[in-house]
């Protein structure tokens, strides 16, 4: 049987594989194609942008921050420029090599090192990153005659911040710090990230920290050409920074100083309020301490001190410290009384020096009593019996719902710190608080006898001197209650336009006119005729007060001895007050801590206060209009 093709067959086959083969090619050219269009039409923008990240760089630029000046434009915070001594890494060669040999003509220490090893795992190849910051003029000499032996070293002038009045009002301004992780990540929850590229500092506390984002301004962007191993070669385009905004306070530095002054070595606080408008004159918290610290990164040693420090400097006092406010609580149960129809003003007690109940037998502090009091005496001379009976003829609770109406045990929302996290709410106590408080049924349970001791401010209440000072406002200006704040307005640098922090009341109490006329008389009494009048003799203005003191411990019964006590174990000195009393200006609360009786410590701080505020009364007698005292004041 013989071989023989089928030439029809093959070229079935031979249309079949060529027309295969050209469907392949076809479609190998279409996926090219169509690549070749993704990549090339549709894709274009992303990858040109790739390509041109791969080539240009955003260096950002650092806007300058905003400026913090008080009521009369004395400047609390500003910025200097001063040089730096800057490494590019990419164009330095051996980094180490390069600092041992700067260490041989500059300066430099281990924590520089230190630093900057941290800013170098931070930074980019072709960004400049400080060794050295704030050189002196000799040392930029030095250097200068060194310049050639250092590629890729420079020097540059870089803004610090600087708080030209050191410790005063440290407190109400706070500080600047390096940005750490918990403030990376308060940034972030603001969804401000993208304005803090290249920042290093940020606000920690006070005014620093409230106004941020106002004081940061806006960060500016320089596009650097680069090459394939990270080198600058030229600069492409420049938009500059907008400088934060400034701040102008409520805040008198010189009121704030002679204040500061006025504590000398001793702990406490005083806060000092505008009654119409809740600004704050004058914010003191002693010891206090220099901000200037913080700025470039604190010492071991001086965080050390700082913190361990038996006075506590870093602790805000006005804002933070929780005290029993003593008989300054006073005119505010008795108001409380007027307006719950609990007494009237001509109502009498006969104090024989004592309040029985149950077993207890609560005592007076004037031995054999008051007499018959009614309430002008109760508060004139602070008679303590008068207020154990009426603290219990009112209960825990109605007194919490009137002192809660007058803002104590609560945050008062000033701006300072961030949010109303830097803020102690104090305690307020009431049944339904201390049921919060303790775990055991029988710690949670009231007492009868616990309402009398919070009648003279003792026992569990515990309120701030900013608290206090609001109260002692809210009074002065027949009821009306605004929220303390520091800023005045702030200043938009790219406008020029002043934003005022409006006083905006936060409530009205609504009282009656009767009732508080029988309060603000009875503080004026004080001043005149009472507790303390000693410290105002004199005035040619007047003024409503009144003094208080705090025990820090349980007497248990005994006498109270102030000369035979340690220091830390004397009772907390408070004073109230308010001046003018017919048409006030300022309002404001003292404590002084283990500072005694009020009427010896408190009560003369709250004198000078209001003498330099009302008169221009500088400590010594002098005005302050004259320029002998004032030169002999800053001597001093």
């Amino acid at each position: 049987m013989g071989d023989f093709n089928n030439p029809e067959a093959d070229l079935d086959r031979f249309r079949f594989r060529i027309g295969f083969a050209a469907v392949t090619v076809l479609l190998a050219f279409g996926v090219l194609i169509g690549r070749f269009v993704w990549l090339q039409v549709i894709q274009h923008d992303f990858y040109q942008t790739r390509a041109e990240d791969n080539r240009i760089a955003l260096i950002p630029i650092v806007p300058n921050r905003g400026v913090i000046t008080d009521r009369n434009g004395v400047v609390l915070a500003h910025n200097y420029s001063a040089f730096t001594l800057e490494i590019t890494p990419s164009q330095a060669g051996d980094l180490e090599a390069t600092i041992d040999s700067l260490a041989e003509v500059i300066d430099i220490q281990p924590k520089d090192r230190k630093r900057f090893k941290r800013l170098l795992d931070e930074a980019k190849n072709f960004e400049s990153i400080p060794i050295r910051t704030r050189l002196t003029d000799g040392e930029v000499a030095k250097f200068a005659a060194h310049r050639y032996r250092f590629p890729g070293v420079e020097v540059k002038a870089r803004l610090f911040r600087q708080y030209p009045l050191a410790n005063i009002a440290s407190h109400a301004i706070g500080y600047i710090g390096r940005i750490t992780e918990r403030d990376l990540k308060w940034i972030e929850e603001s969804e401000k990230q993208a304005n803090y590229k290249g920042t290093d500092h940020v606000g920690k506390t006070g005014l620093e920290q409230h106004y941020e984002f106002e004081l940061h301004g806006e960060t500016g962007y320089e596009e650097v050409e680069i090459d394939a191993g990270g080198r600058a070669l030229r600069s492409l385009k420049r938009i500059p920074p907008v400088s934060g905004n400034n701040l102008a306070l409520t805040l008198d530095a010189k009121l704030q100083e002679i204040t500061e002054l006025a504590f000398g070595e001793r702990k406490g606080s005083l806060v000092a309020i505008d009654p119409s408008t809740g600004g704050i004159l004058a914010l003191v918290s002693n010891p206090t301490y220099d901000p200037n610290l913080f700025v470039d990164g604190i010492t071991p040693d001086n965080w050390k001190e700082l913190n361990e420090h038996p006075s506590k400097p870093m602790v805000n006092r006005a804002i933070n410290g929780a005290y029993p406010p003593g008989s300054t609580f006073k005119p505010f149960l008795a108001l409380a009384a007027l307006e719950m129809g609990k007494r009237t003003p001509n109502q009498t007690i006969n104090d024989p020096g004592y309040f029985n109940f149950g077993n207890h037998q609560f005592r007076d502090d004037k031995k054999g009593g008051h007499g018959s009091v009614d309430m002008y005496k109760s508060i004139v001379h602070s008679c303590d019996t008068y207020y154990y009976m009426l603290a219990n003829d009112m209960g825990i609770d109605n007194i919490a719902k009137f002192m809660g109406s007058l803002g104590l045990g609560q945050r008062t929302g000033v701006d300072l710190g961030k949010d109303d996290s830097g803020e102690s709410k104090g305690v307020l106590p009431s049944q339904e608080w201390k049921k919060q408080r303790f775990k055991k049924p029988e710690q949670q349970r009231w007492y009868a006898g616990e309402t009398i001791s919070i009648g003279i401010g003792q026992g569990y209440n515990a309120y701030t001197p900013i608290q206090l000072a609001q109260a002692t406002a809210t009074i002065a200006n027949n009821g009306v209650m605004f929220r303390p704040h520091l800023v005045h307005y702030i200043i938009d640098t790219k406008t020029g336009e002043k934003r005022q922090v409006e006083p905006k009341p936060i409530r009205d109490l609504n009282l009656r006119p009767q009732n508080i006329d029988v309060i603000r008389r009875a503080m004026v009494g004080v001043n005149k005729e009472g507790t303390g009048a000693r410290a105002f003799a004199g005035a040619p203005y007047e003024s409503a007060g009144k003094t208080g003191t705090a025990q820090v411990f349980s007497l248990k019964g005994a006498q109270y001895k102030e000369g035979g006590m340690k220091k830390e174990l004397r009772d907390h000195a408070l004073f109230i007050a308010y001046a003018p009393a017919d048409k006030p200006k300022i309002a404001l609360a003292v404590l002084v801590e283990n500072g005694g009786f009020g009427a010896q410590s408190a009560a003369p701080i709250a004198r000078m206060v209001i003498d330099y505020y009302l008169l221009g009364k500088l400590p010594g007698g002098a005005a302050k209009d004259d320029p002998a005292a004032i030169e002999e004041d800053s001597e001093e």
